[in-house]
């Protein structure tokens, strides 16, 4: 899904020139993504210093002498102080600030507005683990979410806590952005969000102390991967939810 968002925000921004890039929650592959663009410079900035190593090795030869790759919290006022991009994106940077900056979600719009002389660009994830699906695969697919969200706080973790379109753009226009795009895209999870989001599991349920506790969480680990695995297959994919790209510009 995420070289559809990529390809989105592509044809959203030409004929556009990139110039100095700023991407506001660098992962592997916003980074790898960013790197190939014609741009003068990227800035990646993550709030993990493992995801930075991560980013690095992953990005190999892809980065220039001109980019930089910064460990940092958006918290911080002298993260990037006085510096201006014309290009600012936050791939699926509002989720994941619980990790690292818990309820200030708000206050990032502003924050990256000072940074932006040109588009902002976001990426997100609708809301899921809190809905009531009304189909098998949904309901499949907010089943693994939550057993995933259970483990984390379980392990003493916080798990990421996405935002709807609907209320970024809400706080995007009430910051001064102009908001130019919203689009939705439709999710198809394979068997590899099964494993990936129950290996998560596994390996925070391994943590535990309580005997009974980890073994109840392994089983039901076992029984989701099973069941998950098998209606991805027959179905061709898990269909539930929904990504979003969100363009902006300062007003």
């Amino acid at each position: 899904m995420a070289s559809a968002l990529f390809e989105h925000i592509a044809a959203l921004h030409a004929p556009r020139a990139w110039g100095r890039i700023l991407d506001a929650g660098a992962g592997v592959n916003s980074v790898r993504w960013m790197a190939g663009l014609p741009g003068e410079s990227l800035t990646a900035v993550t709030g993990s210093p493992s995801m930075a190593r991560t980013v690095e090795r992953a990005a190999g030869g892809r980065l220039k002498p001109e980019d930089r790759l910064i460990t940092g919290n958006w918290s911080d006022p002298e993260l990037l102080k006085g510096e201006r991009f014309d290009t600012v994106i936050a791939d699926y940077l509002i989720g994941a600030m619980d990790a690292f900056s818990p309820y200030a979600q708000d206050l990032i719009f502003d924050r990256l507005k000072a940074h932006a002389r040109g588009r902002l660009y976001i990426t997100g994830l609708e809301p899921y683990v809190l809905d009531r699906p009304s189909t098998p695969a949904g309901t499949m697919v907010c089943e693994i979410g939550r057993l995933r969200d259970a483990c984390l706080l379980l392990a003493g973790e916080r798990p990421y806590r996405e935002f709807p379109a609907e209320w970024v753009v809400r706080h995007l226009e009430r910051g001064g952005w102009r908001v130019i795009d919203v689009k939705r895209f439709p999710i198809r999870y394979r068997a590899k969000f099964v494993d990936g989001q129950l290996d998560m599991c596994a390996a925070r349920a391994a943590r535990l102390t309580d005997p009974a506790l980890r073994a109840a969480l392994e089983a039901r680990i076992a029984t989701l991967r099973g069941a998950g695995h098998a209606m991805a297959e027959a179905d061709g994919g898990l269909r539930h939810g929904a990504d979003y790209v969100i363009a902006a510009e300062p007003a």
